[in-house]
């Protein structure tokens, strides 16, 4: 085993003890929890390390960089998660790899992700990314529905050909009434997302909590769990 998968192997396994005690904690079961490993700013070999390891889902942010790494990687059975803010003039290139979108916020890229992926055949999964910080009619910061617009997203998405609505995803808000609370953060998700379930059944899948908060995100019931630097190290700045 070489040095790096040697790291990235016992990086793995700490995040592994870190959910599943949380999950003991909260009386849930560990398979009940999805680790998707974001291999943002990282080469096609850690993604290689990572699969031989066992990791089946892995995440980027940034198209020009996810794109390339995709395709180093075709022949390996993963699930590709795209995680970041997405532009529609971007979204035919995601469509060439991503097997769920996390970060669908607003009705023209709706409209533009089921243009590509009935263009190419494809059914894609999409969450809408929920931001807890920005008021009615408008989108955070970083992204994100404003709570009171996610439902009509959601229908959106549902009518949408080549899409299908799997749930939510959040990130922890940096300002407002959530910033410094997490898990306060992850029970309002909870909440959004019981509420969207009353009209689409299927839409279980609830993605919050990262490297720093997966904790308190297990704890209040997310499904999926994004988690980079714990796994990979601290990531190098970008030039």
């Amino acid at each position: 085993m070489t040095e790096r998968k040697a790291q990235l192997a016992a990086n793995l396994a700490r995040v592994e003890e870190r959910i599943a005690a949380a999950c003991e904690a909260a009386g849930r079961e560990r398979k009940d929890v999805t680790l998707i490993v974001v291999t943002k700013t990282y080469p096609a070999s850690d993604v290689r390390f990572l699969a031989e390891l066992g990791v089946r889902d892995v995440a980027e942010n940034r198209d020009q960089e996810a794109k390339p790494k995709a395709a180093d990687c075709s022949d390996l059975d993963l699930q590709w998660h795209f995680v970041g803010q997405l532009q529609t003039n971007k979204v035919r290139s995601v469509m060439g790899y991503a097997d769920v979108v996390h970060s669908v916020d607003r009705l023209r890229l709706v409209e533009a992700l089921s243009s590509a992926a009935v263009r190419r055949g494809r059914e894609i999964g999409c969450l809408v990314q929920v931001a807890l910080d920005a008021p009615s009619g408008s989108l955070g910061g970083r992204g994100g529905a404003a709570p009171a617009d996610v439902l009509a997203v959601a229908d959106a998405v549902a009518q949408a050909p080549g899409l299908r609505i799997d749930g939510l995803m959040t990130v922890a808000p940096l300002a407002g009434e959530y910033a410094g609370n997490p898990r306060a953060a992850f029970d309002r998700l909870m909440e959004i997302s019981t509420s969207v379930r009353e009209s689409h059944p299927a839409a279980t899948m609830v993605s919050a909590g990262m490297s720093s908060d997966l904790e308190e995100a297990v704890s209040a019931g997310a499904t999926h769990v994004r988690v980079g630097t714990a796994v990979l190290g601290v990531r190098p700045r970008l030039g």
